[in-house]
């Protein structure tokens, strides 16, 4: 659904974050392997936005190297003098800017598009509210800012809990501190906030007061509050996690995927899973996974940077890294581990093996215990398998080296050459049997032990 005027997005993120005792900016702590920042701006891409800007502030070159790639602008909020100051930091980059603008926080990466159209939406109806509030009722308001609203959802009062009096600290309903609000009513209002209250700060709520005390009105409308869950501490990101992980495995099994155990599942915030795949518990999923239709991951895989084709397994207990690529029907055992792989059509790698940097042949069969020597020390090497091949157990494969089609490398081979096709390679000692050897040596290591008693 198109928005009625032009929309613009500033994102506040110049707080420090110290409760995640971090390095790492607040905003850029992953949730699904992506920092929580990029999932709102991705949001916000939904509505294609005239423009995005990111108010910075403490460590602002890392949120700048982060949002230059998706195009995002920035703003500098060099003191933090609360949330309607650092709004007000983005208005020389939205000067020219005639639309609506969405005031969003980096620290709050699960807001909906829908519910940013909603929001939006609710700016043009009938009667033309100055803004709209997004508001929601938590389990625990705790230390929230409250919003007095009738029925309608017009607003009489907002007030910060530091400020609130018994009466309003009542009220459930809770202020997420995101709205929408006219570029030409947000600059002017927030000119004339002020910052007398308990805390000595411009806050940006003071512009619903602004506009109702100038004869007009603003909305509250409400969404749950998982949505507007935000991110202070690290416990707080593994609840935002958690979260997001409910999502995607409701939205996954609504697409037609099994998942076993769902709540043991994580997936990652790209991950393209098939119809038909079956997922059994404790399969972690990192970033750039697709999964073709019909594949069966066994419990406690992991899997990362790996394209998996139709109707192939993989595990229990397999990793595939990334460049793993299984073709359609192959199958990777228990305690099988590939990378900058491919295994071919009907493939298969049971038991115990590394493959990197390696090509298999399609109906190729890797046996227990083998390995793909692929590191020298300096540099990395390829082991290319032809189709058909056998690879007997506990085989080692010093790259750069090629088993050709249909050969057959007998176990416990160390494989230096290239090997033709359809040729056998063994790679051992001969067998050495001497007949009663081992009686004789318990014998005399027996008696010698005696003489030092």
């Amino acid at each position: 659904m198109q928005t009625p005027s032009p929309v613009a997005a500033v994102i506040l993120a110049a707080g420090k974050g110290t409760r995640m005792k971090s390095d790492l900016h607040k905003v850029l702590h992953p949730i699904a392997g992506r920092p929580m920042l990029l999932h709102l701006i991705d949001a916000v891409s939904a509505l294609e936005p005239a423009r995005t800007v990111v108010v910075t502030g403490a460590g602002r070159e890392q949120v700048e190297a982060a949002v230059a790639p998706v195009g995002a602008a920035t703003a500098l909020q060099a003191e933090q003098l609360g949330t309607g100051h650092a709004v007000l930091q983005a208005k020389a980059a939205l000067a020219d800017f005639d639309g609506d603008v969405l005031v969003l926080y980096g620290d709050v990466p699960l807001v909906r598009p829908e519910t940013m159209r909603r929001m939006l939406e609710a700016l043009h109806e009938d009667g033309t509210p100055s803004a709209v509030v997004l508001g929601f009722r938590p389990a625990d308001p705790a230390a929230y800012g409250r919003i007095v609203a009738g029925s309608d959802g017009r607003i009489a009062k907002m007030v910060e809990f530091k400020d609130a009096t018994p009466e309003e600290r009542a009220v459930d309903l809770c202020n997420s501190g995101l709205m929408a609000v006219r570029a030409a009513d947000l600059w002017r209002l927030l000119e004339q906030v002020g910052n007398d209250n308990a805390a000595g700060e411009y806050y940006l709520p003071d512009i619903v007061l602004l506009a109702i005390a100038e004869g007009r009105w603003a909305r509250v409308i409400e969404t749950e509050a998982d949505e507007v869950a935000g991110v202070n501490s690290r416990a707080e990101r593994a609840m935002v996690e958690e979260v997001w992980q409910q999502r995607r495995r409701a939205e996954a099994m609504a697409a037609g995927a099994t998942l076993i155990a769902p709540h043991t599942v994580w997936f990652a915030h790209d991950t393209r899973i098939g119809r038909d795949v079956t997922i059994e518990p404790n399969v972690f999923f990192g970033p750039g996974v697709t999964i073709g239709n019909k594949v069966a991951i066994r419990a406690f895989s992991h899997v990362e940077g790996a394209t998996v084709g139709e109707g192939a397994t993989v595990g229990p207990f397999a990793r595939l890294r990334p460049g793993a690529v299984l073709a359609p029907e192959s199958h990777v055992g228990n305690f099988v581990e590939l990378k900058n792989a491919t295994l071919g059509a009907g493939a298969k790698a049971n038991h115990l093996t590394y493959l990197g940097d390696a090509s298999i042949g399609a109906g190729a069969n890797i046996g227990a215990g083998t390995i793909t020597c692929n590191y020298d020390g300096f540099f990395k090497h390829r082991t290319s398998i032809g189709q058909g091949a056998f690879v007997g157990s506990n085989s080692a494969l010093v790259a750069p080296v090629t088993i050709g089609d249909g050969a057959i490398v007998a176990a416990g081979s160390v494989v230096t050459r290239d090997v033709q096709g359809d040729a056998l390679v063994l790679v051992r000692p001969e067998s050495v049997i001497k007949p009663g050897w081992a009686a004789r040596f318990r014998a005399h290591m027996q008696a010698k032990k005696a003489e030092k008693k």
